[in-house]
């Protein structure tokens, strides 16, 4: 953590009924001295430290030494002046590789790490949401912000999501920095910078398009050729009666896979999944279908 780390600490006194140390003062212990760490209820008040366990008192506080208080702020001048760089590390899942983000933002001089594994598909991401809110914050104190990633997917895939934190950082007036890729470099979003980075998130948009549609049109291949998508074949004809006789009764696919059972294979016992039972009655109305057609 950063050294200043502290300021946003001492804005607020401490609520903790035996310190009640006014603003601008570190905390205090039972026998007077300065504490070795700022109370749990203290640091809570700033929002980006609310998942820490404990905030240190940095030397300056000269923690172990008798306590006395110092002057509150009078000003709402700056307390900060100088750069506080902000590192997001992010993998979608738990069993990708995050250390080779985290050594990378290291070397750049991050003072502040956020890291979670996490999809881009969800919307709410807990440790970027506190990555934007610990540098608005330094911002608050005056300090220059960047957050820094190590490329432009690590922040998201779509153009409407990536385009959502640029107006973010440029309404905050933080910068961004890419460590690789083809934005590498430090942008201003309010500034030249932030027309490319419209252009590489719709280059990012455009490219989710594209593997999506490779992707369909492979599985419309497979299928031509009599291969089956979406994992092993459960269903048998005695569990395609079941769920016609179910579907006639009005069941939803839900209710349907909650009475059907799975009677062969590593499954035997089990409910198939809405999914499985939705594919099982497609395929037996294409086929009833194209009877009706083939006999016409």
């Amino acid at each position: 953590m950063v050294e200043d780390l502290h300021l946003l600490v001492e804005a607020h006194p401490c609520p903790m009924s035996t310190c009640l140390v006014p603003a601008g003062s570190p905390c205090r212990t039972s026998s007077g001295k300065v504490a070795l760490s700022y109370h749990t209820g203290r640091f809570q008040l700033v929002p980006s430290l609310r998942s820490e366990l404990r905030v240190a008192t940095p030397a300056v506080r000269q923690p172990g030494a008798t306590w006395r208080e110092l002057s509150a702020p009078t000003s709402s001048a700056p307390a900060l002046d100088a750069e506080i760089r902000i590192g997001y590390a992010r993998v979608s899942t738990k069993q990708q590789e995050i250390q080779s983000q985290i050594d990378a933002l290291n070397a750049a001089g991050i003072h502040r790490l956020f890291k979670e594994h996490i999809s881009t598909r969800v919307r709410e991401r807990p440790e970027m949401k506190a990555a934007l809110a610990a540098a608005r914050e330094y911002r608050a104190l005056g300090a220059r912000v960047t957050l820094v990633v190590h490329e432009m997917k690590r922040l998201g895939r779509g153009a409407l999501e990536l385009l959502k934190v640029a107006e973010e950082l440029r309404d905050a007036g933080i910068e961004l920095e890419f460590l690789t890729g083809p934005l590498q470099g430090k942008h201003d979003p309010a500034g030249y910078g932030a027309a490319l980075f419209a252009f590489f998130a719709a280059m990012a948009e455009a490219e989710r398009d594209y593997i999506r549609d490779k992707t369909l049109e492979g599985h419309e291949t497979a299928r031509a050729k009599g291969k089956t998508i979406g994992g092993v074949r459960v269903g048998n004809e005695d569990m395609l009666a079941m769920a016609l006789h179910l579907r006639e009764q009005g069941l939803s696919l839900r209710d349907m896979a909650s009475r059907l059972v799975i009677t062969t294979g590593a499954k035997k016992g089990k409910h198939p999944s809405a999914p499985t039972v939705m594919r099982m009655l497609r395929e037996h109305d294409e086929k009833t279908f194209a009877n009706v057609e083939a006999q016409s």
